[in-house]
């Protein structure tokens, strides 16, 4: 099993909470930011409404339990790998989640060296969001932000659209805290069938959505504001 190199960086734990069912990070200056994930949460709304319309909210909230539980056991899983303390026989004990992680560990977790940070809260006054990062690492030699994802089936790329640009919100974030520059975010997705897709990009060509889902999210903000 492969031993991963770690050339870690400190940074400040952040505190979170909960209005109106969006989360919000607390800084260190005391400034309270939207996590990057609720700001997104706007966009593209239309799909989703019509799939949980077509299916019916009772199987569309099951489907999204066990989209969620899955993701979040391969997750750990992962991060547990990452940070050198896998433990086989009680990952074993999740048949599914450990047949993902072990099929994405052969194909892409081996491309990961060099980790600076999982699992850590990140924040930006320049875009005034925040939010968790799941890795960040070199991916076969450049330092990259990382994401983990599972899905039932092979994900398009255009699926993917909120996932660069979190990603980029991330790389902007940690360099911000940091100024170390990070160009690239991976996507890493393992389906139900075993199948792993790795989606590659450049921070710089989400940046503009980046601004404009952060616009779009404070004026929904500012308009809820003036009805209550």
């Amino acid at each position: 099993m492969k031993t991963f190199n770690h050339d870690t960086v400190e940074l400040p734990e952040l505190k979170t909470k909960n209005i109106d069912k969006k989360r919000f990070y607390l800084t260190p200056d005391g400034n309270e930011y939207p996590s990057i994930t609720t700001v997104l949460s706007v966009r593209n709304k239309e799909a989703l409404f019509e799939w949980r319309k077509r299916v019916g909210n009772e199987v569309a909230n099951h489907v999204s339990r066990q989209a969620m539980t899955r993701g979040t056991k391969v997750h750990h899983m992962c991060e547990d790998f990452l940070n050198n303390e896998f433990d086989i026989n009680k990952a074993k004990k999740d048949f599914l989640p450990y047949c993902l992680f072990t099929r994405l560990a052969e194909e892409a977790l081996c491309n990961i060296d060099m980790i600076k940070s999982q699992e850590c809260g990140l924040y930006s006054d320049k875009y005034k969001v925040a939010g968790r990062v799941d890795c960040i690492a070199e991916y076969k030699g450049v330092l990259s932000i990382i994401d983990f994802k599972t899905s039932t089936k092979e994900r398009s790329d255009s699926w993917n659209e909120n996932y660069y640009i979190q990603g980029s919100a991330y790389a902007e974030m940690f360099e911000e805290r940091t100024s170390i520059p990070v160009k690239q975010v991976v996507i890493l997705v393992v389906t139900e069938d075993g199948t792993v897709q790795e989606f590659v990009k450049d921070k710089e060509e989400y940046l503009p959505l980046l601004e404009q889902a952060v616009a779009d999210f404070t004026q929904k903000e500012q308009e809820s504001a003036k009805t209550n």
